[in-house]
């Protein structure tokens, strides 16, 4: 080996395990990632690195697993300043004595920005590189997002009635097209169209979302067969089930995602078959409501793709993905009556290559791959809880937690060093966050302890 043969490259991350996701099921050892720029140069075995390239830092994990940045499919980022506000209630009662109320009474531009900057800091910690997120001044959100380097789809609002953000179905697709034309060549942020429900939206605004996504090729995303209630509503009302309407609607396509789908029968699993569409599961905040549960085996073995959600933190209660995934993988077991449905390495798929392929981004996102972009975390192995490793992909899922997660980068610039953030000042943050607190406690009668 000459010096005019080895190549000159950013970061090389020595890996004591490596799960690439793609090819799929694998758990490769003493492996290296190379990074240049904002793509992954390479993936392959350490000695061959030690030959092939020079990198001008080199991190070492002797007791890491690396995988691809996880891709949270769904929530409402800012909530979590709603966390823990309204508990044990159903849907319905959650949202209309509840949350409909305060946000009424809180939102605005500052709470989007602090709240979503909190959610940020959380789902950075605990391994997401990618979010989704639906809620009001969503151009407050993209660019809290865009500022702090995190890779975003941001769907805005669309509703019948007015809200914080706007008075009406008019303005919210007038103001979603302005955040369309202002992110679309955007690397992170990625706008999306997000009709709230089917019992939020009638025809003629769901029919404009469709027409809306067709002319600009932005994505979809609506909660869809979430609870009984609302489909049975639906069918006694309109004489159709909501997946039915949306889909005489122009509304399925291979852009949208359905998220929770807990009450589906084989006539739904036909219509998601046919148009293509995606469905994002959000298996604890579906418990945590008592909405159903969604059968994620029989979907995939449908050829649906299923990608996983967290949904926000005032019904969940947390942002962490590796969480929500050992969630999903029992439920699976449970509903599908075989433990062997979704195993450990199918729900990593859900949180990485799944969540690429619903945003239309799987060609860049989702597995380490050269080419792709260097969207990559470090989970730590070595704590007593995780021992002895027989099975890296079995205790991602089965055993991890999120704040397992060391290290990570998006487009290759490290976001987590060591379990620190990087881009985020969580002391100043917390200081708004209890100024949030604070108002939120005295207008809502939430206890105060000490």
């Amino acid at each position: 080996m000459t010096a005019d043969t080895i190549t000159a490259a950013d970061i090389r991350i020595n890996a004591r395990w490596l799960i690439p996701v793609e090819p799929g099921g694998m758990v490769l050892e003493n492996q290296a990632v190379i990074i240049q720029g904002a793509r992954i140069a390479a993936v392959i075995p350490r000695q061959q690195a030690d030959r092939e390239f020079r990198t001008r830092e080199t991190v070492d994990l002797p007791h890491h697993v690396v995988m691809p940045g996880l891709i949270n499919m769904h929530g409402h980022a800012a909530m979590t300043l709603f966390r823990g506000m309204a508990d044990d209630l159903p849907l319905m009662t959650w949202l209309n004595d509840h949350i409909w109320p305060a946000e009424g009474r809180f939102i605005s531009e500052q709470f989007i920005a602090d709240g979503t900057q909190l959610a940020m800091a959380e789902m950075l910690r605990t391994g997401t590189t990618t979010f989704s997120d639906m809620y009001f001044f969503p151009e407050i959100a993209a660019q809290v997002a865009r500022d702090a380097g995190i890779r975003a789809q941001i769907c805005f609002p669309l509703l019948d009635f007015p809200t914080p953000w706007g008075s009406g179905p008019e303005e919210y697709l007038s103001k979603g097209r302005a955040l369309i034309d202002t992110w679309k060549a955007d690397d992170c942020i990625m706008p999306a169209i997000g009709p709230h429900a089917p019992y939020t939206v009638s025809d003629g605004p769901m029919a404009k979302a469709a027409r809306l996504s067709e002319d600009t090729g932005a994505q979809i995303q609506i909660h869809l067969h979430e609870t009984a209630f609302e489909v049975a509503e639906a069918s006694e009302k309109l004489g159709k089930r909501p997946a039915a309407r949306l889909a005489e609607l122009g509304v399925l396509r291979p852009e949208t995602q359905c998220v929770h789908m807990t009450q589906i029968d084989d006539t739904d699993i036909r219509l998601l078959q046919q148009s293509g569409a995606q469905v994002i599961h959000c298996p604890e905040s579906n418990l945590k409501l008592a909405s159903g549960l969604c059968p994620v085996q029989k979907l995939l073995d449908s050829g649906i793709n299923v990608a996983i959600g967290t949904d926000g933190a005032a019904s969940n209660n947390d942002l962490d993905l590796f969480g929500e995934m050992r969630t999903a993988a029992m439920v699976a077991k449970v509903v599908a009556g075989d433990a062997a449905a979704l195993p450990a390495h199918r729900a990593l798929e859900m949180a990485t290559i799944n969540g690429a392929r619903a945003l239309g981004r799987d060609h860049e996102l989702g597995s380490l791959v050269s080419g792709k972009l260097a969207d990559i975390i470090a989970i730590d192995l070595s704590d007593p809880f995780l021992q002895p490793v027989y099975d890296p992909a079995s205790h991602l899922v089965y055993s991890n937690h999120g704040r397992s997660v060391s290290h990570s980068w998006i487009n290759g610039v490290p976001q987590l060093q060591h379990g620190r953030l990087t881009r985020i000042d969580v002391a100043d943050l917390m200081l708004r966050v209890d100024d949030w607190a604070g108002r939120i406690r005295k207008h809502t009668g939430q206890p105060i302890f000490h």
